[in-house]
């Protein structure tokens, strides 16, 4: 039953129109997963040696074990946020004589092969042999990697049952960040309890059963929650949610903006898509801390920082600015016939990405422990993004033609994404990164700052000039874009 189901996925996949769609994109998110595999694999071969070569006298289990505790806790909130539960299209099948127990087997057992569960293998079973190859108990090492393996498959199951739940989600963030802070500022070593643990398995492989259990356990509430839901009523019945209201009534001060930058924030805060690019537009903070902490960026490669310094504040603008208007692509034709103003209404979302920009910038502050030289370099990334970055992504909205389901998941989704999203990262990264060399070479680091900089303020004190010229082509693109959207795929 289970290779008819999956011949039954094959056949829809390759049979339905938008399969010959996009396939250049299908090819280059194939090359991504490629790549991250390798990126892994190399990891998962490389990592013991170069803890051994960075911490002598160290063991470098011990060092992995230590950390554990903050890549499973990142890992479900990296799953809350981007992985969805894999569903067939199970409708049909419901009036067929065919019992519910395999259908619901087989959506959860096909759960376990997704890309979240798979990558993590290409660290944990390289990293496995060498501990082989390197004379530790083999035993202990096959133990550890199951653990692992079931751990991973733990939080594949328990982020199905809490996906629903924002106290759930925000409860992982901050448990996260503040272990983080804490283990940082030497308040409480919360690694010590981490490497304990998984030194105990490693020790006593017998404890693999813990996490198994669990691990069944889970499943068996998974099953139980998605059985309930498979009858043809609940399928075909419309579901009824009650609306959240929030008093909005502050963006009133904003004059004719004030219904479209109330709209915006609906539309971000009610859809999971946009829910989840927002949320995660607060996780590229902390993509400083890739780069400032590693001394190899600022002495060979300083190009790599003004890359960094882009995404810590840049994080709603790139990935929220580069599918406007197509978040509105299924009522567009609706909106469209309203008596609005063009420029107002594309001002509304300048002024939306301005804000949260600013917001990430203040976040940002904390950077200044790694010294002013790097909070300058967010500084100018912020004023690069104000100025520069959110004219060119709403020229470059204009182009959109694609719609945007904005109830889908945000991980793995192509939807709306065609060759325009990359064509647009060229002028968004590769100038403010040309700048910084042209100035920077000659006329030393500072000055590469402060060029970037004053480019987005040129673009700032230019903005009403180029908004009028980006809503001309908005209005010559209109029926145009109505058509695209109101496309079914």
């Amino acid at each position: 039953m289970f290779r008819r189901f999956l011949k039954l996925e094959w056949k829809q996949y390759f049979r339905s129109s938008y399969w010959q769609k996009g396939i250049a994109l299908k090819i280059i998110m194939g090359f991504f997963a490629l790549y991250m595999m390798a990126s892994f694999l190399v990891l998962g071969v490389g990592s013991f040696f170069l803890i051994r070569k960075a911490m002598p006298g160290s063991d470098p289990l011990q060092v992995v074990n230590s950390f554990l505790i903050f890549a499973i806790i990142g890992d479900l909130i990296f799953r809350y946020l981007m992985q969805k539960m894999p569903v067939m299209n199970v409708k049909p099948l419901l009036v067929l004589p065919i019992k519910k127990n395999k259908l619901v087997h087989y959506v959860l057992g096909k759960s376990m092969f997704s890309a979240f569960n798979i990558f993590s293998l290409f660290f944990y079973i390289p990293f496995t042999v060498v501990l082989i190859g390197q004379d530790y108990s083999v035993y202990g090492a096959l133990g550890w990697l199951f653990t692992m393996i079931f751990v991973t498959q733990c939080a594949n199951f328990l982020n199905f049952i809490i996906n629903k739940n924002n106290v759930a989600f925000w409860t992982l963030t901050v448990l996260l960040l503040g272990t983080i802070a804490l283990q940082y500022f030497n308040i409480y070593d919360i690694t010590i309890h981490s490497q304990s643990v998984f030194d105990g398995i490693f020790a006593n492989p017998i404890y693999v059963s813990i996490p198994f259990v669990l691990l069944v356990i889970l499943y068996v509430i998974n099953q139980k929650i998605l059985k309930q839901q498979l009858y043809l009523d609940a399928a075909v019945k419309v579901k009824v949610k009650e609306a959240n209201t929030a008093d909005l009534s502050w963006a009133n001060r904003f004059g004719e903006m004030a219904p479209f930058i109330k709209n915006e924030i609906r539309l971000i805060w009610r859809n999971k898509r946009t829910k989840t690019v927002f949320l995660m537009s607060f996780a590229f903070v902390l993509y400083g801390l890739i780069f400032f902490t590693n001394p190899i960026y600022e002495e060979k490669m300083p190009g790599f920082l003004i890359f960094a310094s882009l995404f810590v504040t840049g994080g709603f603008v790139l990935n929220y600015g580069q599918f406007i208007p197509a978040w509105e692509s299924s009522y567009y034709k609706m909106l469209m016939t309203q008596n609005l103003s063009y420029r107002k209404y594309l001002e509304s979302k300048w002024y939306l990405m301005v804000v949260i920009t600013a917001v990430l910038f203040i976040l940002a502050t904390p950077y200044l422990y790694f010294g002013l030289k790097f909070y300058l370099m967010i500084a100018a990334g912020a004023a690069f993004n104000i100025g520069f970055n959110t004219l060119v992504l709403l020229f470059a909205g204009s182009f959109n033609r694609k719609q945007i389901d904005l109830n889908a998941s945000g991980f793995g989704n192509t939807q709306g994404t065609s060759a325009k999203q990359f064509i647009v990262i060229i002028p968004v990264m590769l100038i403010p990164i040309g700048l910084f060399y042209a100035f920077s070479l000659p006329f030393g680091f500072n000055a590469g700052i402060a060029a970037i900089a004053g480019f987005g303020i040129l673009g700032l004190v230019t903005k009403n000039y180029f908004m009028n010229l980006i809503a001309k082509r908005y209005i010559k693109e209109k029926y145009a874009a109505i058509h695209a959207f109101d496309q079914k795929a």
